[in-house]
């Protein structure tokens, strides 16, 4: 009997780690060409599509502090994108985002959306006001 708790623990805890390694795979097979990991250079602000990552997340947090609200926030917001439901200002400047369905399932969202949440903004992070051309204002719905 402790042998099989010992088993079950063990796989219980490399299905989460494989979930988490999941995540971060998937974030950058399928969202890291639009949303950067890095603070962008000047030359790399003038070509981004999207916002940074830790923007997004800055804003995702801001709104959903509980991780199954962020997550389920972004699983939504990924699939069924609106002008109503956006928190980053910077939609101004890059737009509605497309919607993802068809290209990342639910369940890769949850795992990707619990990747960004543990992940991002990264310790230290400053939101840079204006940088986004919602020049710091908040965002008018």
């Amino acid at each position: 009997m402790k042998q099989l708790i010992r088993y079950s623990a063990f796989t219980v805890a490399l299905g989460v780690s494989l979930f988490a390694a999941d995540g971060k795979t998937l974030f950058e097979q399928k969202c890291a060409f639009c949303h950067m990991t890095t603070k962008p250079t000047p030359q790399q602000r003038s070509q981004m599509v999207a916002p940074p990552a830790a923007g997004v997340m800055f804003h995702v947090k801001d709104r959903y502090p509980n991780k199954a609200d962020a997550v389920n926030f972004i699983v939504d917001y990924a699939h069924n994108p609106s002008k109503e439901k956006a928190l980053c200002p910077s939609i101004r400047r890059f737009g509605l985002m497309p919607s993802q369905k068809g290209a990342v399932t639910k369940d890769e969202l949850k795992a990707i959306a619990s990747y960004m949440f543990d992940t991002f903004p990264p310790s230290g992070f400053k939101h840079p006001k204006g940088m986004g051309m919602g020049m710091g204002m908040p965002l008018q719905r």
